[in-house]
């Protein structure tokens, strides 16, 4: 018998145009209208229920097939806001967007895996296809819960997937526990008194307040977070003045923080507001910061990371799989996901491709069998067949 990946490399042909055309009308998060469009127009083709605007512009799918648990799959759908560097017959059609994390792929991935299961239904119970939008920091994932993802479509567990570029294709890798971090962004005005660059000694001087800051900053995850956890404390923006000769009323400072749990996160919070007032006020100042949670930790459950990773075995071998994948500072809005339904993230081998991110990057189309396989093995383990 045919392994889901083998099945759906027959399809190649139909899900690369699929992807391509994706990739060439690429949108921003929560903008996502003629992607989710095309993704319900796809699915009522292949017989199967569609709900559109979920969380603004997200859209679910649903499999019936007998009176079992239900599954979630799910995907994100939005671009980023970059040019792209390509020059490719299906880049980017859109100035100033482009789909340079893969989330092309993986709605295409899910389609197939979609297509699959509504013409096979190898499984006992319910499949609920989430095509989640605005990934990329627009809040997708709370705005599909807050429209009650899991109440209207209650799932007892719940999958996603993403590309991971120099993996080779057909490898995995995925771990239990803190698999991603959570990511924070950051804001901190500094007010002192500006004036004349040749007095000093009239003025308040912000600068220096800012530079003191940034140093001291340094000392947070060197000196306040344990150990044994892992933080990133970066500051990425330092605005001041505009003229050679004026010292400026305040500066702004900007960046990022990166956590695997939400109490080092807010260690990291309460020793930034800290530090920033402290040090502005014995210079004579004022600081106020703006702190950001953009998403929670990505954290796997134990049980359903294995069950996933036996998806992944059963069809590639346990030699292309990694259990034991190194958690990434990079940040993934499925946490809010998985914080209310137990389930599991994996990451699947984009080859020798691009960074994501980076501007010459493109989703590779022949990792899509392998993607849409292991979602949809992973339904099969899950809810044996009838």
């Amino acid at each position: 018998m045919s392994t889901p990946v083998e099945q759906i490399s027959a399809w190649q042909e139909e899900f690369t145009s699929i992807r391509r055309d994706i990739h060439a009308h690429p949108e921003l998060g929560l903008e996502e209208h003629r992607t989710a469009a095309l993704v319900a127009a796809k699915l009522r083709e292949w017989g199967i229920e569609v709900h559109e605007g979920v969380g603004q512009t997200g859209v679910v799918g649903v499999i019936r097939n007998g009176n079992g648990p239900a599954i979630g799959l799910r995907a994100d759908m939005d671009a980023l806001a970059m040019t792209e560097a390509n020059g490719f017959a299906h880049a980017s059609t859109i100035p100033g967007r482009m789909h340079a994390c893969g989330h092309d792929g993986h709605t295409t991935m899910l389609l197939a895996a979609a297509k699959y299961l509504a013409a096979t239904k190898n499984f006992n119970g319910t499949v609920n296809l989430i095509f989640q939008p605005g990934e990329e920091g627009a809040g997708g994932a709370l705005a599909m819960l807050e429209d009650g993802l899991f109440t209207r479509f209650p799932c007892d567990a719940v999958y996603g997937i993403h590309n991971r570029p120099g993996m080779p294709l057909g490898e995995f890798g995925l771990r239990a526990g803190p698999m991603m971090a959570g990511v924070a962004f950051y804001d901190m005005v500094i007010t002192g008194k500006g004036g004349h660059g040749a007095r000093p000694e009239a003025t308040n001087d912000p600068v220096v307040m800012g530079a003191a800051v940034v140093q001291a900053l340094q000392s947070v995850v060197a000196r306040n977070v344990p150990a044994a956890e892992r933080a990133v404390l970066s500051v990425t923006r330092f605005d001041a003045g505009q003229a050679y000769n004026v010292i400026p009323n305040e500066v702004r400072l900007g960046g990022t923080v990166r956590a695997f749990s939400n109490e080092i996160m807010g260690l990291v919070e309460s020793r930034m507001r800290a530090i920033g007032e402290g040090v502005a006020a014995g210079l004579g100042g004022s600081a106020v910061l703006d702190f950001r949670v953009i998403t929670t930790p990505l954290v796997n459950d134990a049980a359903e990371a294995e069950a996933l990773g036996d998806a992944a075995a059963a069809l590639v071998g346990e030699g292309r799989l990694k259990r034991e994948f190194p958690a990434v500072m990079g940040g993934e809005d499925f946490a809010y996901m998985l914080e209310k339904c137990p389930g599991a993230y994996i990451v699947c081998g984009n080859g020798d491709s691009a960074e994501v991110h980076n501007p010459r990057f493109d989703f590779n189309d022949q990792a899509i069998p392998y993607g849409a396989g292991v979602l949809a093995a992973v339904v099969e383990r899950k809810l044996k067949g009838l």
